[in-house]
């Protein structure tokens, strides 16, 4: 493929390489990227939120350097790979007159350029959806053991990504229903399956919970027009930038003239017609509509070539998109050059400022899986987010890294504390406070089960509830409360009980380890109307209430 390269296409591949490493190197991380860089920190076949693909780029970014570009270095790899595949997806001859054209695209292409540096999973996700499709096109030319093999793997990397991936894979098959019938496609096929086993079988040692979360679990709000379906639209400008109107102008000009085209034309709409429903139901993040950059880079980068004035006005527009893009890199490092402070702002300063009064002492963070990595990546030092019922699950919800902090004298910070021991600022200059706990302990790992589809509030019925102790040690119930939240229709918390148990006949009064304690209870009324669902959860040590029981609709 690189054979095919000119001197000008590398001159402009070389200088966006060089240019996202200055600017890896340069800005501070976001908070996002220091969560993944918290994966990383324990390399695992998944993770709470994401597939383990952005891990494994950070780990080996960090076999090559320090700092901020140990977790970006594959991000820029990735980017350069993404061009060349870009640049070989489109046959057209006359495509060498115009690479100045292909880069403006590009660089005008406001998360392609953010996906340069940044380590998301949407990297990996950009860059093997455009391996994918340059597979599938190699597919479609030569179909034979080795073309459908290396298809497989590329698709397993792409799920490997983000479970979003999926989406890709499903609308180019629809493009192309006689590939059910194609020995060779069902050879891909097995081969993806048989790559993604690992993942598979995490998900299902970890009881699903990456799957359960998304699907079932995570929070919502009531339909909103302007924030979910407006806001949708929105993104599909955002995404583009001024030269939205030619892009999707290239997409309803588009003439589907081979099986090829049929795929870059299904994924595009399809990704786009899913989202607009699924705005009907929550608010969609424009990352999510991401891998249609992809197809509609090569759709419109086709339809530039064979249009002189469009071509032109393509230039033009994406030229300006540069230009702003561009200021906005530099205020990605400098924050004067805009009156807003955003993630990669000021991270080193407030991280120095509880190391400054503290010093090394771990720091337990109510709350925020965004403060507790970020923190722990510009100090080297050991930090945990305790999550409690009005916040929601995450990798530390998972992993051991409780077991870090149990019986040490830790600094508890919370954005709730009304004082403490220690007044904080965080980057955007609010007052917020640390208190010290001698020997902090907590039992965020305590499940709460309850054997009922659903709660009834009209029946007094003793319902019977399980808790499963993980520990290595058995739990004094002197240590522990139990609590019932109720949320609205939108599993927001809105209420929060004391759970009256009664531990069953021939039970200790202790949680046994790696067992479990058998309670019976009644479910208490609730203040508010109309609930929508029930958890139950335990607090320990006067700490606030966990998150240890699932969501069940009450009645």
């Amino acid at each position: 493929m690189t054979s095919k390269l000119s001197k000008t296409f590398i001159y402009f591949l070389g200088t966006l390489f060089i240019i996202n490493l200055v600017q890896s190197y340069f800005t501070q991380l976001i908070f996002d990227e220091s969560y993944y860089w918290y994966y990383a920190q324990n390399m695992a076949w998944g993770y709470f939120d994401h597939p383990p693909m952005v891990a494994l780029l950070i780990k080996i970014s960090s076999f090559f350097f320090e700092g901020e570009l140990g977790v970006r270095f594959m991000s820029c790899i990735l980017s350069v790979g993404t061009y060349i595949i870009l640049w070989d997806l489109v046959d057209n001859p006359i495509k060498r007159k115009y690479i100045p054209h292909f880069f403006a695209l590009g660089f005008s292409i406001t998360l392609l350029n953010a996906y340069g540096f940044l380590t998301l999973p949407d990297t990996p996700l950009l860059f093997f959806t455009a391996l994918f499709l340059w597979a599938y096109k190699k597919f479609l030319e030569r179909e034979n053991v080795w073309s459908a093999i290396f298809l497989g793997v590329v698709m397993a990397a792409l799920m490997y990504s983000k479970y979003h991936a999926v989406l890709v894979i499903a609308f180019v098959l629809l493009s192309n229903l006689k590939l059910v019938l194609n020995k060779y496609a069902w050879l891909a096929v097995i081969v993806a399956l048989l790559c993604y086993t690992p993942h598979f079988i995490w998900l299902y040692e970890n009881d699903f919970v990456s799957i359960k979360y998304h699907l079932t679990e995570r929070p919502n709000q009531a339909y909103s027009f302007s924030k979910f379906t407006a806001g949708f639209f929105l993104n599909l400008v955002a995404l583009f930038g001024l030269t939205f109107p030619l892009v999707y102008w290239s997409l309803y000009k588009t003439k589907i003239t081979d099986t090829f085209i049929k795929a870059l034309v299904y994924l595009t709409y399809g990704v786009i017609l899913f989202f607009f429903i699924s705005s009907f139901n929550r608010r969609v993040q424009t990352q999510w509509i991401i891998v249609i950059a992809i197809p509609l880079f090569v759709l419109t980068y086709q339809y530039t070539l064979q249009n002189p004035n469009f071509r032109k006005w393509l230039y033009r527009l994406a030229v300006i998109n540069i230009v702003l893009l561009t200021y906005a890199r530099f205020w990605l490092v400098h924050q004067p050059l805009l009156p807003i402070t955003y993630e990669s702002h000021r991270n080193r300063e407030w991280v120095k400022e509880i190391t400054d009064k503290v010093g090394d002492m771990p720091i337990v963070f109510e709350n925020s899986y965004r403060n507790a990595p970020m923190y722990a990546f510009y100090t080297g030092n050991t930090s945990f987010s305790l999550n409690n019922i009005m916040y929601r699950q995450n990798q530390y919800t998972i992993d051991s890294s409780e077991y870090k902090v149990q019986h040490q004298k830790v600094l508890y910070v919370s954005g709730y504390l009304s004082g403490g021991d220690v007044t904080l600022r965080n980057k955007n200059g609010d007052i917020y406070y640390g208190k010290y706990i001698e020997d902090f302990e907590s039992f965020r790992k305590l499940r709460c089960i309850v054997d009922v589809e659903s709660f009834d509030l009209d029946s007094n019925e003793e319902l019977v509830l399980k808790v499963y102790n993980p520990y290595q040690e058995d739990i004094d119930l002197k240590k522990i409360k139990f609590n019932v939240a109720y949320t609205n229709d939108y599993k927001k918390v809105k209420e929060t009980q004391p759970l009256k148990t009664d531990l069953k006949d021939g039970q200790t009064p202790f949680l046994k380890a790696k067992d479990t304690t058998y309670f019976t209870f009644k479910l208490p009324k609730p203040k508010m109307e109309k609930p929508g669902y029930a958890k139950l959860s335990i607090s320990e040590n006067g700490l606030y209430t966990g998150l240890n029981g699932k969501t069940i609709p009450v009645n």
